[in-house]
């Protein structure tokens, strides 16, 4: 029934405009003059128009459907004679994916792409290269429709939501893998495997004359090998760009200070809930193109149609060499264990001057919101800023890879084993279990909730550290060995202080709440029974003398003696993932 509606939507929001034929490939947005963008109705008619008008080059799909029933349409086009994962895989073909509509107000991809490509198959501008082309999506985010969704934007005069009909923010999502519209991508992406992902964006933030920012990774985590070549992609780009009259940026400009241009750019690392530092860690090349957005939208659709055709071509020049690095990438992630690895980066103090084109702001008190300097801009004055750039990005948490790999008890294995394949990570079932041997565990010695949930959930942040203990595991758990290509992407999701871990988004968070307790008047009597051991005692004065806080606790005074009483869960704030030194025979 919603797909029914959603069909019959379509027909009438179509009524009265040119509805998309083989003979006609143009956008609502260009027959508007770029003042308006198409429904979704519109992309899937574009996708099928395109296969009618080249069905030698193209070939349209779904790939899932949205929790408001809208399937999610992909088109596919090359002039290479492969339009399916297994014959781009079997002849070595380079594949891009282009994805518009992630944050469906920040619609420029959609008309971009369909403009690109249509310039790209009446010339022999897919000669080399497979374009996977996502126009939208989030789209049930796309359909919330409204002409006030971005005030911070410049057109289209009606646009999307930037969240999907469940509240989630899809470029928040990509290691925890919520969304059915995750889950359904995290699909795409296994089977085409594409060399080169491409997330289309608008940005927000300060005015300036700059006009699109290009983000690449790996140029902070991932593969140190590949990061030269995603350079080089970055360079080449905003080198094409800037020929061609485009004022691009290779920085994400977001003040660190946004009510302060005085207070600068600087450089940073994105981690894997992101697009960008998410398939970086899949040892692949991974662009975010950022339109700026208080460019007006046919400026911004040119500038993002004018880097899909850039990074096409170099992709035809490049792009069987960027495929053979990602292959090197994936035997050196099988040799990951034992290697020191970063979690997370940061960002230090360095920095040198840039000269940045801005244009002229002022400060001043503000009557309505009580702001001693509210921050205003003249675009029709322009100026050059003299500003710091904070340009060294350094690794924050790290760890120590293990040397065999994970294993996940029978409690957890069902949850953990879906979420393992949707990340194409390879594990196995132990039809028999572990008997007792030498496992390292994670004990945590803190663990903090948020006090508020993001993107639904309420995250965990912990500190301790692995040590070796003696475990044994029931039949169910499950092996996860090191030694696979996407190594890194596994210690991202397992290693429980990695920023976007299952641990730190919350999945765990059972094993650090208390279940069991012991009252007051029993812990009176048992503290007086333990203080008769000369080490408990000693402890407990030694505590007493050199923490004020506890010695002022009688709580934590009486929890002193129930941490050391038998009765006492050893398995609180206990890690229930285990790591082995050694790997696992077995398939």
């Amino acid at each position: 029934m919603k797909i029914l509606l959603h069909c019959l939507a379509g027909l009438f929001l179509l009524a009265g405009a040119a509805a998309a034929t083989p003979e006609n490939l143009k956008t609502q947005a260009e027959e508007s003059g770029f003042r308006r963008t198409g429904r979704y109705a519109e992309a899937e008619l574009l996708c099928r128009a395109f296969v009618e008008r080249w069905p030698e080059y193209c070939a349209t799909s779904t790939f899932g459907t949205t929790p408001e029933g809208r399937p999610m349409q992909v088109l596919v086009a090359s002039q290479t004679g492969a339009l399916s994962p297994e014959q781009a895989r079997a002849a070595g073909i380079p594949v891009l994916l282009f994805q518009g509509g992630i944050h469906a107000g920040e619609i420029d991809g959609k008309d971009a792409g369909f403009l690109a490509l249509r310039q790209l198959l009446e010339s022999d501008g897919l000669r080399q290269v497979v374009v996977v082309f996502v126009p939208v999506f989030n789209i049930d985010g796309h359909e919330r429709f409204g002409r006030y969704n971005r005030p911070n934007q410049v057109g289209p005069e009606e646009m999307g939501w930037r969240v999907t009909s469940q509240n989630l923010n899809l470029n928040r999502d990509y290691t925890k893998a919520e969304a059915p519209e995750m889950q359904a991508m995290l699909g795409l992406l296994n089977r085409w495997d594409p060399i080169l992902y491409v997330d289309l964006h608008v940005t927000d933030g300060a005015e300036f004359q700059p006009e699109i920012a290009n983000l690449i990774e790996p140029l902070f985590v991932g593969d140190p090998n590949l990061q030269p070549l995603s350079k080089a992609l970055q360079r080449d780009v905003n080198r094409r760009l800037s020929e061609q009259g485009c004022m691009a940026i290779d920085f994400y400009p977001s003040l660190r200070d946004p009510k302060d241009p005085a207070s600068g750019f600087g450089d940073g690392a994105y981690t894997p809930r992101f697009s960008t530092g998410y398939w970086a860690l899949r040892n692949r090349l991974a662009m975010l193109v950022e339109t700026h957005s208080w460019k007006d939208y046919a400026r911004r659709v040119e500038l993002t149609r004018k880097t899909i055709l850039a990074l096409v071509e170099l992709a035809n020049r490049d792009g069987l060499r960027w495929v053979q690095a990602a292959a090197s990438a994936d035997r050196a992630a099988l040799l990951l264990g034992g290697q020191t690895i970063a979690l997370s980066h940061k960002s230090t103090q360095h920095h040198r001057d840039i000269y940045f084109p801005g244009y002229a702001y002022k400060k001043t008190a503000s009557p309505l919101s009580g702001d001693p300097a509210a921050l205003s801009y003249d675009a029709k004055t322009p100026e050059i800023w003299k500003i710091p750039f904070y340009d060294e990005v350094v690794p924050d948490r790290v760890s120590e890879a293990p040397r065999g790999g994970y294993l996940v008890p029978a409690g957890q294995a069902s949850w953990v084993a879906a979420k393992l394949k949707l990340h194409n990570l390879r594990y196995r079932v132990l039809e028999t279990g572990l008997s007792e041997r030498p496992l390292e565990v994670f004990r945590a010695d803190s663990a903090d909730f948020t006090k508020r949930s993001f993107e639904g959930r309420q995250m965990l942040a912990v500190q301790g550290h692995w040590r070796s203990e003696k475990q044994a595991l029931a039949p169910g758990s499950l092996w996860v060995p090191i030694a696979q290509p996407n190594s890194r992407l596994l210690l991202a999701l397992l290693e429980p202080m990695a920023p976007d871990s299952l641990l730190s988004w919350g999945f765990f968070n059972a094993h650090f709440e208390q279940k069991e307790y012991m009252e007051e008047y029993v812990a009176e009597t048992v503290a007086k029974e333990m203080m008769a051991r000369p080490e408990i005692a000693n402890e407990f004065r030694q505590k007493l003398a050199s923490d004020p806080e506890f010695a002022k606790s009688p709580t934590a005074r009486l929890d002193f003696f129930y941490r050391h009483h038998p009765s006492y869960d050893q398995r609180f704030n206990l890690y229930p993932v285990m790591r082995s030194a050694e790997a696992l025979p077995g398939p």
